[in-house]
């Protein structure tokens, strides 16, 4: 059994802790809603109510918040968890906050003697209650053992993709570039549909088992069919904020990204419109021009 310190109880995180409990380790977690935290207690799981108190006595240490602001706030800020952990803590990353920023992180922990992880995840909310996700991970080899079992609660594939804490995050630039694109490519493709007057629900039905379709054709194309963008899954927010990660990430390196900058406008565009916590999938809206 490990001892395991969390933050960030959302859609995604509060079923991946759930998970981590109960497969026999103790978590200690926060939220910043408290009404939340304790909603999810249960066997091996604690909801406490401050960082402080997450982290005091981790082994491992799960962030699971939004944004790079987010983590840095909670490991450097007032009350911070970095002041809470000790030499030998392992503090794994599991949202996606971009390379430069967890390669900062790393630098400042490692000078305290803790080390981090740097896993981000893909798979949405129903994966993450089964345990089914996908984790890209790096780190040293003594620092990835310790969290192994951690991270193999949460993951059905959780591969080691580099050797250093921002590699995980390079790889989820990319998983993030396909995912954007392809949520504004559907999009795109059913308001076609609807405007040439088609059925646009059987020209989904029809399209999606053919070679034009993919996993967010099938997902977010069956969310835009229905109307179904109170039904929150993902937020709009979530890829305003990861887009941007890609292009700038993309910058950094010189590469040109021309799709993943034209699906970041269309972002946006949602954002301005006040569709932000709206699921992603209202994209399509946008493009009919409904929004």
């Amino acid at each position: 059994m490990t001892t395991v310190g969390w933050i960030g109880l959302g859609a995604m995180g509060g079923p991946m802790a759930q998970c981590v409990a109960a497969a026999g380790h103790a978590v200690t977690a926060y939220d910043v809603s408290l009404e939340r935290a304790r909603s999810l207690a249960g066997p091996g799981l604690t909801a406490v109510d401050s960082i402080q108190a997450a982290a005091a006595n981790a082994e491992i240490l799960v962030l699971m918040v939004a944004t790079p602001d987010q983590v840095a706030a909670v490991l450097f800020g007032d009350g911070g968890a970095a002041s809470q952990l000790k030499a030998g803590a392992v503090v794994v990353i599991m949202a996606t906050v971009g390379p430069g920023p967890v390669e900062g992180w790393a630098q400042r922990l490692g000078e305290l003697g803790v080390g981090l992880v740097d896993a981000p995840v893909s798979g949405g909310v129903a994966r993450a209650a089964t345990g089914d996700l996908l984790v890209m991970v790096s780190g040293s080899d003594e620092d990835l053992a310790r969290c192994r079992p951690i991270i193999d609660a949460m993951a059905s594939t959780a591969p080691t993709v580099g050797p250093k804490p921002g590699d995980g995050q390079k790889v989820k630039v990319v998983n993030q570039l396909l995912c954007g694109v392809h949520i504004a490519a559907a999009g795109e493709a059913l308001a076609l549909a609807d405007s040439m007057g088609l059925d646009v629900a059987s020209t989904w039905a029809v399209l999606k088992t053919g070679a034009a379709g993919s996993f967010m054709f099938s997902d977010r194309g069956g969310r835009m069919v229905a109307g179904a963008f109170d039904d929150v899954r993902s937020a709009l927010d979530i890829f305003v904020k990861d887009m941007g990660i890609v292009t700038a990430t993309a910058k950094s390196v010189e590469q040109p990204t021309p799709l993943a900058a034209t699906a970041e406008q269309l972002y946006l565009t949602g954002r301005r419109k006040g569709l932000g916590r709206k699921d992603d999938s209202v994209v399509y809206d946008v493009l009919r021009g409904r929004a």
